[in-house]
C-alpha cells in the first residue's frame, strides 16, 4: 500500500515538473516574436488570392454577435464589394427559419454593409471544416470545381481550411484571414501622471509587459491547438 502511494506521488511530481517546465518555456517564447509569426504563417500559408473569386465562402466561427463572427462578416463584405460578381456562401450551421440564428444574423450583417440579398446563399448543415467542404463540393461539375473560391475564416484556421477544400475537389482555393489591426495611437504613458502607489514598478512605457507578452501567450495556445487539429486532419486524409 505504501509503495503504491509512493508511486502515485512520484507520478504526480513528474507531471507537475513537466507541466511547470512547459509553462516556463511558453512564457520565455512569449517574450519573442515567434508566436506571432507562427500565427501569421497559419493565416497566410498557401492562401494568396491570385484570381478574383467567383464564390466567397464565409466559414462558421463562434456565432454572432461575437468578435469572430463580426470580423468574418466585415472581411466578407469588404471582399464582396471588390468582387461584385462573386456569390457569397454563408457556411454556418443553424436553422434558416430562425431569424435569431447565426446564419441569418450573419446575412443581416452583410446586408447592413451594403451586400445585395440576391448574392447570399447558405450551407447550414456542415458541422466542421471537412463536412462543410464536402457539402459545398457535392454535385458540382469539374468546371465548377475549377472556379476560384476564396475562404473567409480566422487566421489560425486558414491553412487547414484551404487544404481541406482542396482535398474536397476545389482546385483554385485562396483565403482572406480575419487579421485584426492595431491602434495607431501611442499607448505609452507616464506612470507619475496617473499618480497612485509609487512603490509599484512603472510599466507605462513597457508595451511588452502590458500587451505583447499576453497576446503572444494567446497566439501560442491558438497555434498549438491548430497544429493538433491539422495533424488530425492529415492522419484522417481530410487535408
Amino acid at each position: 500500500m505504501k509503495k503504491a502511494g509512493n508511486r502515485i506521488l512520484r507520478v504526480i511530481k513528474t507531471v507537475l515538473l513537466i507541466s511547470g517546465g512547459f509553462f516556463i518555456i511558453m512564457c520565455l517564447i512569449a517574450l519573442t516574436t515567434l508566436p506571432y509569426w507562427a500565427y501569421y504563417s497559419l493565416g497566410t500559408s498557401n492562401s494568396r488570392i491570385t484570381k478574383p473569386p467567383t464564390t466567397i465562402v464565409l466559414l462558421s466561427g463562434t456565432g454572432i454577435p461575437s468578435e469572430g463572427g463580426l470580423m468574418r462578416a466585415f472581411i466578407t463584405a469588404r471582399l464582396a464589394k471588390k468582387n461584385p460578381e462573386a456569390h457569397i456562401m454563408i457556411s454556418i450551421p443553424g436553422d434558416l427559419s430562425d431569424s435569431t440564428g447565426a446564419p441569418l444574423l450573419t446575412a443581416r450583417e452583410l446586408l447592413i454593409r451594403g451586400i445585395n440579398k440576391e448574392r447570399l446563399h447558405f450551407e447550414n448543415l456542415g458541422r466542421n471544416t471537412r463536412d462543410q467542404a464536402q457539402r459545398l463540393s457535392a454535385g458540382k461539375t469539374l468546371a465548377e470545381l475549377n472556379m476560384p473560391v476564396t475562404l473567409i475564416t480566422s487566421p489560425e484556421h486558414m491553412k487547414r481550411a484551404v487544404l481541406t477544400f482542396r482535398k474536397a475537389g476545389f482546385t483554385q482555393v485562396s483565403g482572406l484571414a480575419t487579421f485584426e489591426t492595431a491602434l495607431e495611437t501611442d499607448l505609452t504613458f507616464k506612470d507619475s501622471d496617473l499618480k497612485g502607489n509609487k512603490y509599484i514598478p512603472a510599466i507605462g512605457n513597457n508595451l511588452q509587459v502590458r500587451y505583447q507578452f499576453w497576446n503572444h501567450l494567446k497566439f501560442e495556445l491558438l497555434v498549438l491547438r491548430e497544429y493538433f487539429a491539422l495533424a488530425y486532419y492529415k492522419m484522417r486524409g481530410w487535408a
